[in-house]
């Protein structure tokens, strides 16, 4: 039978270069996630041997009297990590990006300025706000002695009512450079000529933006909130850096990614836990899974919609 005049046949030597990184990719993101969730439903007997109790490890983490407060405790912490981020991070990124298209003079020193932060160490700038926030040797008190405001001045990081907010802002300094150049480069690719149709109809800046801008770039306000979304139920490392892995004052600032850490490598219950730390792991996958499920079949069928 003569194969069907004009089709094409797969080119093999895609493959080829797919290989290598299909299995990496597959060593060491596929494996290690399926390996995890494997491990959710298994518990060590008193040997150190693997024994299969299904979802047991999963009624421990909301029921036990050891789990299921530090549980719930990092789960709320961490919702507030990222609306702080969503509210404060996305929405100043969102205006300093309109600013620097705008035509001010100096707008590439200012991006530049304003994106330094992101591509530093996070354990550079945990050490660095740690010396500035210092109630005994800092210079915040002063900086804020120098505006009048120096009655304002407290321990921010020292208070429970106050770590995780303190904490949350300085990583929103950190990574507001990320959202503002994705906003900056979705305002610089919407055609002059709808801007200058505005204009001439009359249109205030403020209408030109809310009216002209903000719609066309709805599309990148859905992608930075949902990799806001991931990026903060997967971190870690500031709040590691600046309060450690017991995130004080009295977990206050414990989110997903320290309990994780706590309960898998030995400091939850002074004992490392590796089926409870996977089952913690577990819950974090199928929370990013179901946000970024409610993204796609919520708010990106409705910039779709709204678009047409």
């Amino acid at each position: 039978m003569q194969p069907t005049a004009g089709r094409k046949s797969f080119p093999t030597y895609i493959l080829v270069f797919l290989a290598p990184a299909i299995l990496i990719y597959t060593i060491f993101m596929v494996y290690p996630l399926v390996n995890s969730l494997r491990l959710s439903f298994f518990a060590p007997n008193a040997a150190r041997q693997e024994i299969f109790v299904g979802l047991q490890n999963y009624v421990k983490l909301f029921t036990d009297d050891n789990f299921a407060p530090r549980f719930r405790g990092a789960l709320v912490n961490n919702f507030v990590f990222f609306l702080v981020h969503v509210l404060v991070q996305n929405t100043i990124g969102l205006l300093l990006a309109a600013l620097l298209t705008s035509g001010i003079k100096g707008s590439r020193f200012y991006r530049t300025v304003l994106f330094l932060p992101t591509v530093l160490s996070v354990v550079i700038i945990g050490f660095i706000w740690q010396l500035i926030l210092n109630p005994l040797w800092g210079v915040s008190e002063s900086i804020l002695d120098l505006v009048g405001l120096g009655f304002l001045f407290k321990p921010w990081l020292g208070l429970p009512e106050s770590a995780l907010l303190t904490v949350s802002l300085i990583s929103v300094w950190q990574w507001i450079g990320i959202p503002m150049i994705l906003f900056y480069a979705a305002l610089i690719g919407i055609p002059d000529e709808l801007i200058e149709a505005a204009r001439v109809d009359g249109a205030t800046g403020w209408h030109v933006f809310w009216r002209v801008k903000f719609p066309l770039v709805l599309p990148t306000v859905g992608i930075v909130a949902i990799l806001t979304f991931v990026g903060n139920f997967n971190a870690f490392d500031l709040i590691y850096t600046m309060k450690g892995a017991n995130a004080g004052p009295e977990f206050s600032t414990d989110i997903m990614g320290t309990f994780f850490y706590r309960t898998f490598f030995g400091q939850q219950l002074q004992l490392g836990n590796p089926s409870m730390g996977a089952t913690i792991a577990a819950m974090m996958f199928l929370i990013i899974l179901v946000g970024v499920l409610v993204y796609i079949f919520s708010f990106q069928r409705r910039v779709t919609s709204y678009e047409l």
